[in-house]
């Protein structure tokens, strides 16, 4: 080949991927995350995930993401002494803005055991370079204790009804997934305290209440749309990278409270649930899902185990769509 043609070769290339669509140009990097959750705050969208004290990344296009400090610099003195053996290492927060405030939920827990507790941090902004970025810690919101409850304070979702009042969902395993009104100020149950089963898998019955069981299900996110509260969960199970078996799962119901259905009409407190997504053999599993509305656009925001990097989980952010009936549908 001589020098000239080469050139021309050359020339010919460059002019061709010019010519690609943006988006084939820059593909959005995968970033470790897991449970991830999202906010949008002038134009920039921020997540966290699970993570040593809670992780954050920074992003003005959801593609191409930038580290930012914790939440935390140092563990939460409070979840030092109510978890044995916690050193920091937070799980699945949960993000909401309301009168002027974001609120952080998180979780702090034992590994397979419901010694767990959700504690709430605020903060009247989430730009690291304002002068009112602090985040405030309230300490902890609630707690399951193993001999005492039937339910895993953890994976906490913040929703408000029609007239504005706050409810927490939450839970892992045991007997499913719960949900309980709140005082205005997030800091603890309304009073008097009323605990709703919103969905459950069947469990061994022969089990104490200090194992979690077999009934994998976990990661609650309400999201309201079109007159309907959609309850989506993980079933199966998450962190075991190829082995991991998450899927996501969904149901609805009219009234926040319940009951909800799936498609079939089968209570999800009776082990119903509709597959929105589930793993194949480019990711092991996907799972613990938030669902959002940016643009006139709504997004499921999850996080896969990917096969190409040894089942490590990663940040996927899908289009949710809705078919003729109301039910999302995700097509990646």
């Amino acid at each position: 080949m001589s020098f000239h043609t080469g050139k021309l070769l050359l020339c010919y290339l460059l002019l061709l991927l010019a010519r690609l669509p943006a988006q084939a140009q820059t593909a959005p990097k995968l970033i470790p995350a897991h449970d991830p959750v999202l906010a949008q705050q002038n134009g920039t969208y921020y997540m966290f995930c699970t993570g040593n004290g809670i992780a954050v990344w920074s992003s003005k296009d959801r593609k191409n993401w930038q580290p930012e400090k914790p939440v935390f610099a140092t563990a939460p003195a409070w979840a030092v002494r109510a978890i044995p053996g916690f050193k920091g290492h937070i799980w699945a927060p949960d993000i909401s803005f309301h009168n002027g405030e974001y609120a952080l939920f998180y979780s702090v827990s034992a590994f397979g055991k419901n010694t767990s507790a959700i504690g709430l941090v605020t903060n009247k902004t989430l730009d690291p370079a304002s002068k009112d970025f602090r985040w405030i810690d309230h300490g902890r919101v609630l707690q399951s204790v193993p001999g005492r409850d039937m339910w895993n304070a953890i994976d906490p979702n913040l929703i408000r009804d029609e007239a504005g009042r706050p409810w927490l969902s939450f839970g892992s395993f045991w007997e499913g997934i719960k949900l309980v009104q709140f005082r205005p100020d997030l800091t603890g149950p309304a009073q008097p305290e009323q605990w709703l089963t919103l969905a459950r898998r069947p469990r061994n019955p022969q089990l104490n209440d200090s194992l979690p069981g077999d009934g994998a299900i976990e990661a609650p996110f309400i999201f309201r749309k079109n007159g309907y509260y959609y309850l989506f969960t993980s079933f199966d199970y998450c962190c075991r990278g190829p082995q991991s078996t998450y899927k996501i799962m969904v149901g609805r119901s009219k009234i926040l409270t319940g009951p909800y259905l799936d498609q079939a009409g089968k209570p999800l407190e009776q082990g119903g649930g509709t597959q929105v997504l589930a793993g194949d053999q480019n990711w092991f599993g996907l799972g613990h899902n938030s669902v959002y509305t940016f643009d006139n656009t709504d997004y499921l925001v999850f996080h896969g185990y990917d096969a190409a990097d040894k089942g490590r989980p990663k940040l996927r952010i899908e289009p949710l769509t809705w078919d003729a009936t109301g039910w999302p549908v995700v097509r990646p």
